[in-house]
């Protein structure tokens, strides 16, 4: 097949936007990759001095990872005190049947496996309903010392001991049950002697 000239010039033509646009590309790729990690470590250490307690530690630095065949990493962040001693350790978790979509969750837990605070750092609910799960100050604030052991996990409506909203109780049953399954998997793991070891007492 005869390729014309102006066919020519216009294979050429494709040929060199691609390229330029490419290099464009991997360019603007460059020049944003630093400025958007260091914007999503400061919303990381934000979110985590919400549920953190005090500590003289960098908790996005001292950190251990739990790997799983079933599941992606975990990276815990670990909280700690003057003396070292770790005070609380924070991870994040998935409700994944919000009633928009799935509810991203950041978890704190105190050395005796109790809850020491919970913040919702994404989410899709509808808002003046749903989003209750982050401007609900005292329903947010009602998981702080709660344990598996120490609290039936469900909204009142199911006979457990959290709040509903109304018109939305499909938002807060997928916390409560998101938040109960993470700490069943931090007690199985056995997290806390893990990172309780010399050995792992630094970021994986």
């Amino acid at each position: 097949m005869n390729i014309s000239r102006e066919q020519w010039r216009m294979i050429i033509a494709l040929v060199l936007v691609a390229v330029i646009s490419t290099v464009l590309l991997g360019i603007t790729n460059m020049l944003t990759k630093a400025p958007i990690a260091q914007a999503q470590r400061q919303a990381l250490m934000q979110a985590l001095m919400q549920v953190l307690p005090e500590h003289s530690n960098d908790p996005i630095t001292d950190t251990f990872i739990l790997s799983s065949k079933d599941s992606q990493p975990i990276t815990f962040y670990i909280s700690r005190n003057p003396d070292q001693h770790i005070n609380a350790i924070a991870w994040q978790t998935i409700a994944p049947d919000g009633y928009n979509g799935s509810i991203h969750i950041l978890i704190a837990v105190n050395p005796d496996s109790s809850i020491h605070a919970i913040r919702i750092i994404d989410h899709q609910e509808t808002p003046g309903l749903g989003d209750g799960i982050v401007k609900n100050i005292p329903w947010i604030q009602a998981f702080s010392g709660k344990s598996l052991s120490n609290a039936r996990w469900a909204v009142r409506k199911d006979g457990g001991d959290f709040d509903q909203f109304t018109g939305a109780t499909i938002t807060p049953r997928a916390v409560v049950k998101a938040v109960k399954k993470a700490l069943h998997m931090f007690a199985q793991s056995q997290v806390l002697s893990l990172v309780s070891k010399p050995e792992v007492n630094h970021a994986q």
